[in-house]
């Protein structure tokens, strides 16, 4: 893919600036959650209230079980439906801090699937993942319009081509009923089908 040097996206992430990066919805803003710095400026830059959570991509299930409490319920959902375009909300581990949280005892975590982001998630670990643009604005799915939002605050951007679908689905396995809080690329029905 034009424009993407793993070294290069591995060195920026491990000194703590944001890229922009592919996923199988939209572009992402990526750096490594466990980087208090790195991830306030996300909120930052996205002109985002800090009582807003971001979500996390990992490259795998067991990813998940390093960040979040999952049990069979869980593990079910995820493999049935992931790598894909759903969120999961699980009970936090303390690994994860509550800037990233907002102070909830929850995160939102996913497996996109889209080759890039799994190969960046599987050398690096995981990033935040919270849409590309400025909060309140549209998210664009391009990389020239994400470049005119953000100006030179970010260095790396991944161009996979136009991205555009559906948010991801969000479902709340953190109680003893499942919810669904955001219906998005995948029917609600259809998750909770395979919960319940």
């Amino acid at each position: 893919m034009a424009g993407f040097n793993l070294a290069g996206v591995v060195s920026a992430l491990n000194n703590g600036e944001i890229i922009v990066y592919p996923t199988d919805t939209l572009y992402g803003l990526g750096v490594d959650i466990y980087n208090d710095d790195a991830v306030k400026r996300i909120f930052l830059i996205k002109k985002r209230s800090f009582d807003q959570p971001l979500s996390i991509a990992v490259s795998s299930i067991e990813d998940i079980q390093d960040v979040a409490f999952v049990d069979d319920k869980v593990l079910n959902v995820a493999e049935k439906f992931l790598p894909g375009k759903l969120t999961l909300v699980l009970k936090k581990k303390t690994v994860v801090s509550d800037i990233l949280t907002a102070g909830n005892s929850c995160v939102a975590v996913r497996i996109p699937d889209n080759l890039v982001a799994l190969r960046i998630l599987s050398v690096f670990g995981p990033l935040t993942c919270t849409s590309a643009n400025i909060h309140g604005m549209p998210t664009p799915s391009k990389i020239k319009d994400i470049q005119m939002q953000f100006k030179d605050k970010i260095n790396i951007y991944i161009d996979a081509g136009e991205l555009e679908d559906k948010p991801s689905t969000i479902v709340d396995l953190s109680g003893e009923k499942p919810e669904i809080l955001r219906e998005g690329s995948i029917p609600a029905q259809e998750v909770l089908k395979a919960i319940l």
